[in-house]
């Protein structure tokens, strides 16, 4: 990549950050976002990872993580343009996992496997985590296991539990916690009864 490219995709992954964070107010301003610096991050590492120095490449994502505040990104992760996460703590992005473009994620979601005791059945070099496809949007606290597929345009709601593929535009929701009404004391009803005019 030429040097004026790497400027160009700079200045559009910080009017990414821009665009999608309401409350920066300037391209300075999303410089200290902490998601861009694991963006950044992980595509340095990436680069290394692709060369075969994966030690060096690790050691990199590792030194992200602790400057990001806890965005885990494993170099080995392919990753699309106008790639926004917001507030970012707890974010963990495994090795195999493939990211289209203009996709969001929100605070601590995961984007995982199923666990060793599966992965080390799979054939060697095949996908263990998730491909999300472009504009796909993932709520706080999802988490995403095995090599499932998102479609395009997916919304994953925040808290959501997803170990199956979903389609293009679907809407995966967690259950919202409902509300109910503390239980009245017979004293309680008889002064609510009490209250109501008698007609």
């Amino acid at each position: 990549m030429t040097p004026r490219a790497l400027v160009r995709a700079a200045l559009a992954d910080i009017d990414t950050v821009r665009d999608r964070d309401p409350s920066l107010a300037s391209r300075t301003e999303a410089l200290l976002h902490p998601g861009l610096l694991a963006l950044w991050g992980h595509r340095a590492a990436h680069s290394l990872h692709r060369r075969g120095l994966r030690r060096t490449a690790r050691l990199l994502s590792v030194v992200v993580r602790v400057l990001s505040g806890g965005i885990e990104i494993h170099p080995g992760a392919r990753i699309g343009r106008g790639f926004f996460i917001d507030h970012g703590s707890g974010v963990v992005i495994g090795e195999t996992a493939v990211i289209g473009e203009d996709v969001t994620l929100f605070h601590q979601v995961t984007l995982g496997s199923v666990g060793w005791w599966h992965d080390r059945r799979r054939p060697r070099g095949s996908r263990r985590h998730p491909a999300v496809g472009d504009r796909v949007v993932i709520g706080a606290g999802a988490t995403l296991l095995g090599p499932i597929t998102v479609g395009d345009g997916a919304v994953i709601g925040a808290k959501a539990l997803v170990m199956s593929d979903v389609p293009a535009g679907a809407r995966m929701l967690a259950p919202q916690a409902d509300q109910h009404q503390p239980r009245r004391t017979r004293t309680e009803a008889v002064r609510e009864l009490a209250a109501f005019p008698s007609w």
